[in-house]
C-alpha cells in the first residue's frame, strides 16, 4: 500500500474554505439574535446611527449591541462610518433580513442553527449509543417552525399552493371536510379556516405546545369552523371522512411514515385529495450534489427530523428521504396518481397531489 503526501495547494483551499465556514456559523448565530431581538427591524428605521442611538431604538444593551455590531460590520452585514463611529443596515439587506421583508425574511432560517446547538451533546451521544432525541428536547421548535411555516407555505398558500390542485380552491368556497396532519402551530389552517368560512377544518399534531398555539390564534380570530387536537397521527382511526388531507413538512418526521400515510389514504373520501409539501430533493445523495442548501437540510435532517422519529422507535427516515422514497411510499399507500411540482419562490420544497384510484 502506497501513501501520497497531500497536496500543499488543496490543504490551504480547504483550510480557507474551513475559516469561511467558521465565520459563517457565527454570523448564523449573531443573525438569530439579530431577528430575535428585533434590531434588524430597527436598524432599517434609521439613518446611519450610533450603538447608542440603536440599542434606544431597540430598546436593548448597548454594550450588547455595541458588540453585535462588530459581528455584523466585519461580516458585512452592515456598513459602518469610523467618523462618528456610525452603523447603517443597507436596504439591499434589510430586503432580506427584517420581518417587513417577509417571505424573503432569511433571518428566520439562521435561528435553526443556534436551536440545534442546544442538543449536541445528545445527538452526540445518539452517535454513541443509538436511540434518538424526543421532540420535547428542542426549545422553541414550534415557535420557529411557525415562522418558517409563514414564509414558506402560509404565504403562498392561497395563491400558489392551493391552485396546484384543480378545483380545489372551487370545492373550498363550496365547503368541504379538511385535515392537516402534523398541523403544529396552525397557522396554514387557521388562515384556510378564515378564507374558506364554509369548510370546515381540522388540525392533529401530537405537540401540546402546538397545538395550544393553533387554538389561541383560532380563538383571537373568533374562527367556529376550525378546531385542534392533540393526537399521534400514526392511527389515524378514520374513514372516507375528508375531502382534503394536507401535510405541510410532517409526514417525513413521523415514526411511521408509511402507517400515516396509509391512515389518510383511507381517511380520505373516494374523490378527494392528499396535499403533501416535503424537501426537495433526491433519495439519492450523488443527485442532491449540486443543491443549493444540502448541508443545511442533511444537517437539520440528523439533529432533528431523523433522531425525533428514532426517539420513538420510529423509522428514522429523515429530511432528505426525497422525491423517489416518497413516491414510491405514496403508490405503497394506495394513491394511484401523484403530481409533483415547486414554487419558483420555493427551492426548499416539493408539492405533491394524490389522488386514490
Amino acid at each position: 500500500m502506497t501513501t501520497r503526501e497531500p497536496d500543499p495547494a488543496k490543504v490551504e483551499a480547504f483550510g480557507d474554505k474551513f475559516v469561511d465556514v467558521l465565520n459563517h456559523g457565527a454570523l448564523a448565530l449573531a443573525t438569530s439574535i439579530g431577528h430575535r431581538t428585533g434590531l434588524f427591524d430597527a436598524m432599517a428605521e434609521l439613518p446611519p446611527s450610533t450603538s447608542q442611538a440603536i440599542a434606544e431604538a431597540a430598546g436593548l444593551n448597548e454594550r450588547y449591541v455595541r458588540e453585535w455590531l462588530g459581528a455584523m460590520v466585519t461580516g458585512g452585514f452592515v456598513d459602518y462610518e469610523p467618523t462618528g463611529k456610525r452603523y447603517y443596515l443597507p436596504r439591499e439587506h434589510a430586503a432580506c433580513l427584517t420581518r417587513a421583508a417577509t417571505p424573503n425574511n432569511l433571518a428566520v432560517f439562521a435561528q435553526y442553527i443556534a436551536l440545534l446547538g442546544t442538543v449536541e451533546d445528545k445527538i452526540v451521544e445518539c452517535f454513541r449509543h443509538g436511540g434518538g432525541v424526543p421532540y420535547a428536547d428542542f426549545p422553541r421548535f414550534p415557535e420557529v417552525m411557525a415562522e418558517e411555516s409563514a414564509q414558506t407555505v402560509v404565504a403562498a398558500l392561497i395563491d400558489g399552493i392551493l391552485p396546484l390542485a384543480p378545483g380545489l380552491v372551487k370545492a373550498l368556497e363550496r365547503g368541504i371536510d379538511v385535515l392537516d396532519v402534523g398541523c403544529g402551530a396552525g397557522r396554514a389552517l387557521n388562515l384556510l379556516a378564515r378564507s374558506y368560512p364554509s369548510s370546515r377544518f381540522t388540525g392533529y399534531d401530537f405537540t401540546e405546545a402546538a397545538i395550544a398555539m393553533g387554538r389561541t390564534e383560532a380563538e383571537n380570530n373568533a374562527l367556529p369552523n376550525v378546531r385542534f387536537d392533540i393526537k399521534d397521527v400514526t392511527s389515524l382511526g378514520e374513514s372516507a371522512r375528508y375531502d382534503l388531507i394536507t401535510a405541510f413538512d410532517a409526514i417525513h418526521d413521523q415514526a411511521n411514515p408509511a402507517a400515516v400515510l396509509r391512515g389518510i389514504a383511507t381517511a380520505l373520501r373516494p374523490q378527494g385529495t392528499f396535499l403533501m409539501q416535503d424537501i426537495a430533493g433526491s433519495s439519492h445523495l450523488d443527485k442532491n450534489l449540486d443543491h443549493p442548501i444540502a448541508p443545511l437540510l442533511y444537517t437539520i435532517s440528523c439533529m432533528h427530523c431523523m433522531t425525533v422519529s428514532l426517539a420513538q422507535n420510529g423509522e428514522g427516515l429523515g429530511a432528505m428521504w426525497g422525491k423517489e422514497k416518497a413516491l414510491e411510499m405514496l403508490r405503497d399507500a394506495g394513491f394511484g396518481q401523484v403530481e409533483v411540482t415547486q414554487l419558483p419562490h420555493d427551492i426548499q420544497n416539493n408539492y405533491f397531489i394524490a389522488t386514490k384510484g
